[in-house]
């Protein structure tokens, strides 16, 4: 079986590459060497094999995406408000590309780069990334390694990290999940359960207040397994703010199990597909993909879970400390496992099938 072909070339003509994990039958991957993008990955479901995360043609539709399909973020994941912090008593100021904040990274963030392929086989894949000092405001010369590893039902992915000056550092992956496998079928009717006591309330730019509230009587409370739709409540404020789900939800410190346990669980009873994430990370962004409506149209919603540091924690001393130090090697585990309890389970089934995965 081929391992790599040709994705196409960016307008600048620098060819793109796709690399495959996996034989086919179980769980399969494609990833580019363009932003470490995870361009496909598909699963048996009981209408045979899926595609689990919404994809793009070809690598510069992958450039010009303004929705993030797949990528690595980096340096910071989700948001800097204001596209300024201060650290050590001295003021940064980085890209701003959402307004006057900064999102994933700046303008090319890691997404947008070329990353280097250090090795390949059929179950791993290693990328590796130099982000110079001076790169979209960043202090300091950052190494990154992203490695991939596919092991039967489960793909692990693997940020490594050191700098040579102190530096915000919270990376973490964007796919868009939609476990059904069809455009047709809504990402909100995806079920989802998040063992998450509290999320951060946000302003009209999304930027954090500060505050971790309670879900409880919330549309942000996943810890019994629900949709989104059955979640949502359009007089919600919060939600009015967002547009939609776009919030950072507070992992509970107290869950059961070693820290980097179980992060999210999520389930299509239209594939009988569900999928859990495992993740050392403190918080999961919750994203419903609203925007992609006009963002591409066509290719439908899915749900970004992204594990992830606090949103603007270099500007918020109450939150944990985001600022990655030289001398300090940063380590950040994401795991997707996956199984097929089958369609219109409940919802202890599908639990007992991803602990079984």
């Amino acid at each position: 079986m081929t391992r790599t072909r040709p994705f196409g070339r960016l307008d600048d003509g620098r060819p793109v590459h796709a690399w495959r994990l996996g034989n086919g039958s179980g769980l399969s991957a494609q990833i580019l060497d363009l932003g470490g993008i995870l361009a496909n990955l598909e699963f048996p479901g009981t209408h045979g094999r899926t595609r689990v995360v919404l994809g793009l043609g070809d690598a510069q539709a992958y450039y010009d995406d303004p929705a993030y399909l797949g990528i690595l973020v980096g340096r910071f994941g989700n948001r800097i408000g204001g596209a300024a912090y201060t650290l050590d008593g001295r003021e940064h100021r980085v890209s701003a590309n959402e307004g006057r904040n900064h999102l994933h990274g700046g303008t090319h963030g890691f997404g947008r780069r070329q990353w280097r392929v250090e090795a390949h086989d059929a179950d791993l894949f290693v990328l590796r990334y130099r982000s110079p000092d001076g790169e979209e405001g960043y202090p300091g010369n950052l190494e990154v390694t992203a490695t991939y590893r596919l092991h039967g039902p489960r793909l692990r992915l693997d940020f490594e990290a050191t700098c040579d000056a102190p530096t915000p550092f919270n990376p973490t992956h964007h796919p868009y999940f939609n476990l059904a496998g069809d455009p047709s079928v809504p990402a909100s009717a995806q079920w989802l359960q998040v063992p998450a006591s509290g999320y951060l309330p946000v302003d009209d730019e999304l930027i954090p207040l500060g505050e971790v509230a309670d879900v409880t009587g919330t549309p942000f409370d996943f810890r019994i397994a629900r949709t989104l739709d059955a979640a949502f409540d359009a007089a919600d404020p919060q939600l009015r703010t967002g547009g939609g789900f776009d919030h950072c939800l507070v992992l509970d410190a107290h869950r059961p199990g070693p820290r980097g346990g179980c992060t999210a669980m999520l389930y299509s009873p239209h594939s009988g597909i569900a999928m859990r994430i495992d993740s050392d990370a403190p918080a999961l962004q919750l994203y419903d993909g609203h925007a992609l409506d006009r963002q591409h149209p066509g290719i439908g919603r899915g749900l970004c879970l992204e594990p992830q540091g606090f949103p603007d924690a270099p500007n918020r001393p109450e939150f944990p400390d985001a600022i990655l130090r030289p001398g300090t090697v940063f380590r950040r585990r994401i795991e997707y496992r996956f199984a097929t309890p089958g369609r219109d389970r409940g919802w202890d089934e599908v639990v007992a099938a991803l602990d079984r995965a």
